[in-house]
């Protein structure tokens, strides 16, 4: 051991210095061992796991992932790292989600697609059915304000006003061809029909059919009600607790 004031060399048990007497400090050659750190990725795992719940699950497979690599990265690290913590709750917290939250959340969502999907339905219908109005107008202007013939209005209007066969079909509907039909009253009138008379409304699947109320259909909108082409050329979604205000005849 060496002297560290003067640097003579002393017996390694020495305590005191055999030239100047000076004390001898020991000094140890183990340099103390690093703090263990906590694993980046095992957090980064925790974070996307919580996130997951507000991400409806987008963040659920990253956070799964980098907790399992965290996990490895911690177990060959010889304590270096530490976060098993963090990374078993990246892990457990989406999959705990994907089988109790999920379910829920889809429960609740789902009717809300359904009236959403319904309501596109119905505004295609409604297009489609006063496509059908304007190709009546056009037909009537060129006969003498005269509607198409009930029996084959379907026919006149595909033959004489170029209608596209899609016009006849309601999205709600699960077959065709056409899913409306006629007011059986509206013939002899024509454009002088009341304006707020019954022009075309929805029915059960055929081709050039015509009537009245007892061949009307809420079925194309699960019950709720259904479109309805007035004479005076407009559309209205009518509900069906008031289906039987509908004026079918001139008063």
């Amino acid at each position: 051991m060496y002297c560290p004031k003067c640097g003579t060399q002393n017996p390694d048990d020495a305590q005191v210095c055999r030239s100047c007497s000076g004390v001898l400090t020991r000094v140890s050659t183990m340099a103390p061992a690093p703090a263990a750190k906590t694993s980046g990725l095992a957090i980064a795992s925790f974070v996307l796991g919580i996130l997951s719940l507000c991400t409806f699950f987008i963040t659920a497979i990253p956070a799964v992932i980098l907790g399992i690599v965290s996990l490895v990265k911690i177990s060959k690290s010889s304590g270096r790292l530490q976060g098993n913590g963090f990374a078993i709750a990246g892990i457990v917290v989406p999959a705990v989600s994907v089988i109790f939250v999920l379910p829920l959340m889809m429960g609740i969502m789902m009717p809300a697609l359904a009236r959403t999907r319904q309501m596109a339905f119905r505004m295609v219908c409604a297009s489609n059915m006063a496509g059908l109005g304007n190709a009546m107008r056009i037909y009537a202007s060129d006969y003498d304000d005269k509607y198409p013939t009930a029996s084959k209005w379907c026919d006149l209007l595909i033959e004489y006003v170029d209608v596209s066969p899609s016009n006849f079909r309601c999205k709600g509907a699960p077959e065709g061809p056409c899913n409306y039909a006629m007011n059986k009253n509206i013939e002899e009138l024509g454009t002088a029909s009341p304006p707020d008379m019954v022009l075309l409304f929805e029915t059960h699947p055929g081709w050039n059919q015509s009537g009245g109320p007892e061949i009307l259909t809420t079925d194309n909108h699960n019950g709720d009600g259904c479109n309805i082409l007035f004479v005076d050329s407009h559309v209205e979604f009518v509900k069906t607790k008031d289906l039987d205000d509908l004026k079918w005849k001139p008063d």
